[in-house]
């Protein structure tokens, strides 16, 4: 038991000593907050302090706490700036402007004595207060530069917004303090000029309204303009293509290529002239001389050798116009000698089948008449036996109606219907 109270004792001394040393040789610094170390020997000590445990000896030492983040001077409402702009016009401006302590110099401010509470109370140090001042006289030398145009005219604004941040921070570069940017929130004019500035605005913005849409017209007839170029190209190029196809239909319609009858000399045989080559043509097929039989001309196509045949191509352009490359064997053929030879096609392969389906028919009857007289012989011969005679003395026995009143007559005295054999037989046929 002695033990443990021992134990006991030494742990609250420790502990108080400890609680005791940590309030007389240590300072914790906030995040948020930079320190600055004053020895009552040496003064200001010129370093900034980080956030963290810092030493500080009670009456050696003062670690003094400043704020290292941004601050905001907010000139809203009460507060709001009021400037006079270059064409004597009063605007009252919301304005907010960041600032704060350049890093490293906060024991600049301690050493100058811009630590201290403000003395009218408004901010909570010194230097604040004399920074809101630097700020208003700063902002009203440089905004008052404006025209009252100026403050919705953006890049103008800007512009004198970025002079007055530059100039200000050359005035609280003394007071080791830096300003981040200028912002006008909020421009308020009298009521009467207002209601003029509206008005001048929706003017300037109905003008580039109107620019937009003179340049929206230009753009529009540009397009117009193609629209119709390309709308006459497209009819140009159609009309080029009727015209084209209406050429190559007639080409197709009449043919080209003439057959003599194959007694008759070779007109391709030798080097021709055009109008001898169009003597040879296809143009006069309804010659007493052209071969008219079907699949004749197709023949007198295949003979032709390959310069005789781009002749023929070449003299079809001459005379219908083109390229000699647009026509093919069909233009030199004609629709005529096409038909021609499909109409023989169709009739000479309708005309065998016609043959080959009356000749099938024919077998298919003679075979059926064979089967049925094979089928007819073998009942007579099945009919013929005893079990046929047989079935038909059943079947006509089938058919025998007797009288409801029977009388029977037989000499020898018994009915020749209970004979029975005998009447068997006499059905069938013995």
């Amino acid at each position: 038991m002695q033990k443990i109270i021992s134990v006991c004792k030494w742990f609250v001394i420790i502990f108080l000593a400890l609680l005791l040393l940590r309030t007389a040789l240590v300072h914790n610094i906030e995040v948020g907050q930079v320190g600055v170390r004053r020895s009552n020997a040496r003064g200001v000590i010129a370093q900034d302090l980080s956030p963290g445990w810092r030493a500080e000896v009670v009456g050696l030492h003062k670690v003094i706490e400043l704020p290292s983040t941004y601050q905001f001077l907010s000139l809203v409402d009460a507060e709001a700036l009021e400037i006079r702009t270059k064409d004597n016009n009063i605007v009252t401006l919301d304005i907010s402007v960041p600032y704060r302590i350049k890093p490293g110099s906060a024991h600049a401010i301690v050493k100058a004595g811009n630590h201290v509470p403000d003395r009218k109370g408004t901010f909570e140090y010194q230097f604040q207060r004399l920074t809101y001042d630097t700020t208003i006289g700063v902002l009203r030398q440089h905004l008052a530069n404006l025209q009252s145009s100026d403050f919705y005219a953006t890049d103008r604004r800007a512009e004198v917004s970025k002079a007055a941040l530059i100039a200000l921070n050359e005035s609280l570069g003394a007071l080791n303090v830096e300003a981040e940017a200028i912002l006008i929130r909020s421009v308020f004019f009298r009521p009467e000029y207002e209601s003029q500035l509206l008005q001048i605005q929706l003017n300037a913005q109905n003008k580039l309204l109107d620019g937009a849409r003179e340049e929206v017209a230009k753009i529009q007839q540009t397009l117009d303009n193609y629209q119709q170029k390309t709308r006459a190209l497209a009819s140009a190029r159609e009309q080029g293509w009727v015209a084209t196809l209406a050429r190559l239909d007639r080409v197709y319609q009449v043919g080209f290529l003439a057959v003599k009858p194959s007694d008759s000399p070779d007109p391709l045989g030798e080097e021709l002239t055009a109008e001898q080559l169009a003597q040879a043509g296809a143009i006069n097929l309804d010659d007493a001389d052209a071969d008219t039989r079907p699949g004749a001309a197709r023949a007198r196509l295949t003979q032709l050798e390959d310069e005789r045949k781009v002749e023929l191509l070449a003299l079809v352009a001459t005379t219908f116009g083109g390229e000699s490359t647009e026509y093919g064997d069909n233009h030199l053929l004609g629709i005529k000698n096409i038909q021609v030879e499909t109409l023989a096609y169709d009739q000479d392969t309708r005309a065998k089948a016609d043959g080959v389906s009356a000749r099938l028919n024919a077998d298919g009857q003679a075979m059926v008449a064979e089967v049925m007289g094979n089928y007819e012989s073998r009942i007579n011969q099945l009919l013929d036996s005893p079990a046929g005679r047989a079935f038909v003395a059943w079947q006509a026995a089938a058919n025998v109606k007797f009288a409801d009143t029977l009388t029977f007559q037989s000499t020898d005295g018994i009915p020749s219907v209970l004979r029975l054999r005998d009447f068997a037989l006499a059905f069938m046929g013995r």
